[in-house]
């Protein structure tokens, strides 16, 4: 079992990368079925206002820190060495990682041809990948079975939606019991950045903490995503003033 901490009532699993990307090899070994969350501070402030949204993620077999602000919060309360475990990285790091036999993965998200594109790209990049299938993410509801049975037909390892917040997470929660794939990863805007239509931060921005800055430069309408970001803090640096009363007066 993982260690496990909470981010404004959320669990998150303190792991570092080469030990997420081990347990989702073990699960994948194993058949060991596992449902991974990137969690980030938009999500956790979402599913304040959300039940299902926040069941969903609770459900999740592995919650890794996605987002810096979530990596502030785990250090702030105790949790001084941890990483931050992107998607796309911990994605990417299993991608190079691979799996006996080679890894087969199943890319669902995305406008019309993203998911194709992203297929080429990937399988250029990571020989010992092979993408089974893809679909794009604006299907209608009445075609939500017939998605599903081609994606179990494909026999992927690892299933791949890219679908944003919080639909990705929603569905993947809520159509998990039909799926027969031992991996499921929401990964965000990431098929986007496989098929070459957006730019990852440069290694210097990433090092410095402002890869969201970089993401929405590319993308103005990220910027309203970022208003979650101060109350986000706020909250979190309020959690952590009423423990710390606590533990004082406790200690008295």
């Amino acid at each position: 079992m993982e260690r496990e901490a909470t981010i404004l009532g959320l669990p998150v699993h303190t792991v570092t990368m080469a030990r997420a990307v081990a347990r989702i090899q073990q699960a994948m070994a194993e058949g060991v079925r596992m449902r991974v969350v990137t969690l980030n501070p938009e999500m956790v402030m979402a599913a304040r206002y959300n039940p299902e949204l926040d069941a969903a993620l609770r459900r999740g077999d592995l919650i890794v820190p996605d987002g810096y602000g979530v990596v502030w919060a785990l250090r702030r309360s105790g949790c001084k060495g941890q990483e931050r475990i992107a998607g796309v990285d911990l994605v990417e790091n299993l991608f190079t990682a691979g799996a006996p036999g080679g890894l087969r993965v199943y890319l669902l998200g995305g406008a019309d041809g993203v998911a194709e594109a992203a297929a080429g790209r990937i399988a250029a990049r990571w020989p010992g990948v092979r993408v089974v299938g893809t679909a794009h993410g604006f299907f209608p509801p009445p075609a939500e079975d017939e998605v599903i049975r081609e994606i179990n037909a494909a026999r992927p390892q690892v299933l791949l939606v890219g679908m944003g917040l919080p639909r990705q997470e929603l569905w993947l929660a809520g159509n998990w019991e039909k799926l027969q794939v031992p991996v499921g990863i929401g990964v965000g805007g990431a098929l986007d950045l496989w098929a070459g239509k957006v730019k990852r931060a440069p290694s210097l921005w990433r090092k410095g903490r402002l890869e969201w800055l970089y993401r929405a430069l590319q993308e103005p309408a990220r910027f309203k995503r970022l208003l979650v970001l101060p109350g986000f803090i706020h909250l979190v640096w309020r959690e952590w003033r009423l423990a710390r009363r606590a533990h004082k007066m406790l200690a008295k």
